[in-house]
């Protein structure tokens, strides 16, 4: 039984998966969107591959905590996901999760070239630990 966390973007969605107790996140890849279709033709593979029982999404929230347009692009994907999969969805609010995955990158020297291609993936991975943190 695994939580899948998913940071969900313009161009990207990066994903991250929960170890079978529930305690750590692992970012997994990053999806590069091409289409709707293909894009969640890609995440149902995921989801079997690792017997994900609940998914989590980012929420962009405002600073000041409003939800803004980005915000409830997430939220009609959070939808989409419930109903294409009939697993529960949760909200998750990501304030400052890229900011945070791209500062540990910078701490870790990683190249600009390599940051982009795991930025989201880490974010993923930081949405998920939070949620997965909350619930202890």
């Amino acid at each position: 039984m695994r939580t899948m966390g998913l940071d969900y973007g313009d161009k990207t969605i990066g994903v991250a998966v929960s170890d079978l107790l529930g305690l750590t996140a692992q970012g997994v890849e990053v999806i590069r969107r091409t289409s709707p279709v293909r894009d969640f033709d890609h995440l149902k593979r995921l989801i079997g591959e690792y017997e994900v029982t609940e998914i989590v999404v980012g929420l962009p929230k405002n600073m000041n905590g409003t939800i803004g347009p980005r915000g409830e692009i997430c939220q009609e994907f959070a939808g989409q996901l419930e109903e294409a999969f009939a697993l529960p969805v949760r909200m998750w609010d990501e304030r400052l999760t890229t900011v945070s995955a791209t500062r540990t990158l910078l701490e870790a020297d990683v190249s600009r070239k390599k940051r982009k291609q795991v930025v989201d993936k880490i974010a993923a991975a930081l949405i998920l630990q939070g949620y997965m943190d909350s619930k202890r």
